[in-house]
């Protein structure tokens, strides 16, 4: 099993940036494949980046590509998922998630680990 724990949500203005951080423990989680996702108000959740255990991939939602980058840090467990020229449309709880082995597949139902969620407000 794995442990997730995002960090780094907050209040911004449109236009601005944040970075959110998620730290594994428990299992070696290099063998995960590690996602975000975010779930807005009345909406139901959705993909936002992910990447294959193995590191070889890397996806995008559309609605973020471009203005997303998630990375990882192998040697401190953590993934990070930087996001720039936020939009009204980008509020939302941002949710980790991770699939044993995965090759990053963008679906909420192959992720078998989550995280408790970080808000991320986007207001003027």
């Amino acid at each position: 099993q794995v442990q997730l724990v995002e960090s780094g949500g907050g209040l911004v203005q449109p236009g601005g940036s944040l970075r959110l951080s998620c730290a594994a423990s428990g299992d070696d989680s290099n063998r995960y494949a590690m996602g975000w996702f975010r779930q807005a108000p009345g909406k139901e959740r959705e993909f936002v980046a992910d990447v294959s255990w193995s590191g070889s991939s890397t996806e995008y939602a559309d609605s973020v590509n471009g203005r997303f980058t998630l990375a990882r840090e192998k040697d401190k467990n953590t993934v990070y998922l930087q996001m720039d020229n936020l939009t009204l449309e980008d509020t939302a709880v941002y949710y980790c998630a991770a699939d044993q082995w995965g090759p990053g597949t963008g679906r909420s139902v192959d992720y078998e680990y989550w995280g408790q969620g970080t808000q991320v407000t986007v207001s003027s």
